[in-house]
């Protein structure tokens, strides 16, 4: 295969990477808005289409191992393709924690949230953004951005934690929040989680640009 067409086929795959993490994006966001808005018909969609989030995956995923397989890369070029594994696997991941909190709305029925939804949603905004964000560091090889999502963790790791106790505050004050108080717990910490997938997403940047895998942020749940 040509240099060129070699280069094409790997261009083409980080763009399919670039459309799947926009349509996690939007499946976190369409998440958190349904659960707000108490639209459990939204969040019913939100489940139908993490389908599509595994089959994109796995698509990607088909096209990587047969570029390895019939190119052999070496070096760099290995290095880009074996990030590119690793971050689909994230990004479906982020997809799950996404079909979860529409779980959990659907879950609650009919039932008002617990109280109105400040910090869940602001958790989601800078998820979201880091996501993006590992994602144009990767498709721009920015090390400074990379550095700057991992460094943005600990903002998420703040708002849950504060979630976290003024949660468990209307649980001590009222047993009988505890159920309402739960869920909304579970919706807090899989945002948590997403935040962190985007991390490792920043970590296989820096991987790819420097040959090295460190862990920045090491995640404390």
């Amino acid at each position: 295969m040509p240099r060129e067409d070699f280069d094409q086929k790997l261009g083409l795959l980080q763009q399919e990477v670039e459309v799947l993490a926009q349509i996690v994006g939007k499946s976190i966001n369409r998440a958190v808005d349904a659960l707000k808005r108490r639209d459990l018909v939204a969040s019913q969609e939100v489940i139908n289409d993490d389908d599509y989030i595994d089959q994109k995956r796995f698509e990607i995923e088909d096209r990587c191992v047969d570029l390895i397989a019939t190119q052999q890369p070496m070096a760099g070029d290995l290095r880009v393709i074996i990030a590119l594994l690793h971050i689909v696997v994230e990004l479906e991941r982020m997809g799950d924690y996404a079909e979860g909190i529409a779980k959990i709305s659907v879950s609650m029925g009919d039932a008002p949230t617990l109280k109105p939804l400040i910090d869940i949603p602001r958790m989601a905004e800078k998820a979201t953004t880091m996501l993006n964000d590992s994602i144009d560091s990767l498709l721009n090889r920015d090390m400074v951005k990379a550095n700057a999502v991992c460094q943005a963790d600990d903002e998420v790791d703040d708002l849950y934690n504060q979630v976290y106790r003024e949660l468990l505050l209307f649980m001590i004050q009222d047993p009988e929040t505890i159920q309402r108080a739960t869920y909304l717990l579970w919706v807090a910490h899989d945002l948590e989680r997403i935040a962190d997938r985007a991390t490792n997403i920043a970590e296989r940047v820096i991987f790819l640009v420097t040959g090295k895998l460190v862990e920045i942020n090491v995640s404390k749940y």
